[in-house]
């Protein structure tokens, strides 16, 4: 029964050659990931020994974008997307337009036809939210304002993908020939039906299922038992994504997406992620694994300045385009850094694309093949590029004066407003960061009747604060322009509320070189990072579990003295 054991043998060897490969990657200093793809290319029907079921490895693959795509929708708000929306949405659609010009020129020039560029330009211009993600987590920056904008810039790329996927039969039928009234009609009509398919989607998760699917949660919870907890928790990840997919056309991946929205009401949401995350990580391995499956090394030798071709304009071109658009905006050179770092590469909307370009006919079998190369170098180029960001950004501010001109100029939210009233701005508090820990510290503020001067690098957030009528700068407050804006010099206490230890040892530096006697608290995930900075610069610094420990503590001692009382 050789049939039987496909599945198995499929799964055990990409995980087995996955870890071994991965294993030596690490070894190298290499990111895990190469090896992953090495060893899809090895069990690939392009290379010899050993083939796995392609067919079976890409729908595991798909299972574990889901399951990715939950768990960001998990960690990712209704309010966090719209937070980032006029930044994500402008920038997004432009990127995609200069990136699908870029990839269509260089088509044209190799003698494809428009519409065959257009599609290449396309695939071209989408990153994968598997890559982004995993690099994201992996530096911890995933719940960052930039890894907001990311993250939010890939969801409205994805909604403009399944856009296109629906798109793509009818404007085929119209390069084909035929009456060209009638194939407006249908496309009018197709672009209607499926924006009315995707808003009838996303009104019934935010209506109903942001109250049905938590109190689901909540009722399997009730039973106690573990297994279910996890079975019912999968199950909506996967039932929701292919349920969408069914009913409204909507992508895996973006129901997979809006089902961690609506799982994310739930007070069980942390514990649905934790439970989850086994199986994202087994099945993400599986799509890298099925990427190097579909990758043929002979277009490298056959094909290399086209593959460079390609690869420039994944890893620099919409890169630099993202880069510029982020400034444009007026956010920090540091979010520029972050978002085009995440969009130079692509990935599995780029696959499903070129798959159907080559179906319809509209895309010729080469095209394929270099899209899956140009996958496969940038993915594995991508951890590199994040590693690259810190040292972009320091030798950028060193020797381009335009852009760090570029990254503050006439922006009214980066400096104080002049009619300020002074005594506001002396013996104030300073509280960098406006996030969940920020907002608290600000409410307490508010509540004791202090001053404060709040320093945020999301501009939304900044805004608001603004129309309330209070004080606040847009900014990375590690820069000392954003401190001094802040009258940190003036400032009674720095409390800087955001937990990375290395831009806090910035803030704390230049807050000391202008107030030397400013009290400074900061924040930290970590006892290690805590003890360096109360080490260097003998400041007071909290761990949020151990603080949560104490605040437990505290608790319990409050209400055995009471008992106590209560006996005597």
């Amino acid at each position: 029964m050789p049939h039987s054991v496909e599945l198995i043998t499929t799964i055990a060897a990409a995980l087995g050659l996955a870890l071994i490969f991965g294993f030596l990657a690490v070894r190298l200093k290499l990111p895990a990931l190469v090896g992953y793809l090495l060893a899809g290319i090895v069990i690939g029907p392009f290379t010899p020994g050993f083939v796995a079921d392609t067919s079976l490895a890409g729908q595991l693959a798909e299972i574990g974008v889901m399951l990715l795509m939950f768990g960001v929708g998990l960690h990712f708000s209704l309010d966090d997307l719209l937070s980032v929306k006029k930044i994500a949405l402008p920038g997004a659609v432009v990127q995609i337009a200069v990136a699908t010009a870029m990839g269509a020129a260089v088509a044209t020039a190799w003698g494809w036809n428009l519409t065959a560029g257009i599609v290449f330009g396309l695939a071209l211009s989408v990153a994968s939210t598997v890559v982004l993600l995993k690099a994201l987590e992996n530096r911890g920056i995933l719940a960052t304002p930039n890894g907001r904008i990311a993250v939010g810039w890939l969801v409205v790329e994805d909604l403009v993908m399944v856009l296109v996927l629906v798109l793509l039969p009818p404007l085929a039928g119209v390069s084909g020939g035929g009456s060209e009234a009638a194939h407006d009609r249908s496309i009018l009509g197709t672009l209607a039906l499926t924006l009315g398919e995707v808003t009838l989607f996303i009104a019934l998760m935010l209506v109903v299922g942001r109250r049905f699917f938590p109190w689901l949660l909540w009722q399997v919870a009730r039973t106690g038992s573990r297994e279910l907890f996890t079975l019912c928790v999968v199950a909506a990840a996967l039932g929701i994504a292919y349920g969408s997919s069914v009913l409204f056309g909507v992508s895996f991946a973006l129901g997979a997406f809006f089902a961690g929205m609506v799982l994310r009401e739930s007070a069980l949401s942390y514990r649905a992620a934790e439970e989850s995350l086994p199986l994202r990580d087994a099945f993400a391995v599986l799509f890298f694994v099925s990427v190097g499956m579909l990758f043929d090394p002979r277009v490298l030798l056959e094909q290399p300045l086209q593959v460079l071709a390609v690869v420039i304009i994944i890893v620099f071109g919409k890169s630099l385009a993202a880069f510029l658009l982020v400034l444009a905006f007026r956010y920090p050179l540091n979010t520029a850094l972050t978002v085009s770092a995440s969009l130079a590469q692509i990935g599995e909307f780029s696959f499903i694309l070129a798959g159907l370009g080559v179906t319809l006919g509209v895309l010729p079998v080469e095209g394929q093949s270099l899209i899956l190369a140009g996958a496969l170098i940038s993915i594995a180029l991508n951890p590199l590029v994040f590693q690259a960001v810190e040292p972009a950004q320091a030798w950028i501010r060193r020797h381009s004066p335009h852009a760090r001109k570029l990254e503050t100029r006439d922006d009214p939210l980066a400096e104080l407003p002049a009619d300020a009233a002074s005594h506001t701005l002396t013996g104030h508090v300073v509280l960098v960061g406006f996030g969940r820990v920020g907002r608290h510290i600000a409410e307490s503020l508010d509540a004791q009747g202090l001053a404060y001067v709040v320093a945020e690098q999301q501009r939304e957030a900044v805004e608001k604060l603004r129309g309330r009528g209070i004080h606040a700068v847009v900014g990375d407050a590690s820069e000392p322009a954003v401190l001094i804006q802040a009258h940190v010099a003036r400032a009674r206490t720095l409390v800087i509320a955001t937990p990375d230890a290395f831009q806090a040892r910035k803030m704390i530096e230049t807050a000391r070189a202008l107030n030397p006697r400013i009290h400074v608290v900061a924040r930290s995930h970590s006892e290690d990072a805590a003890a360096m900075l109360r080490r260097e610069h003998t400041i007071d610094v909290l761990v949020g579990e151990l603080e949560l420990a104490d605040s437990m503590v505290r608790h319990m001692r409050e209400h055995t003295d009471r008992s106590r009382s209560g006996h005597v």
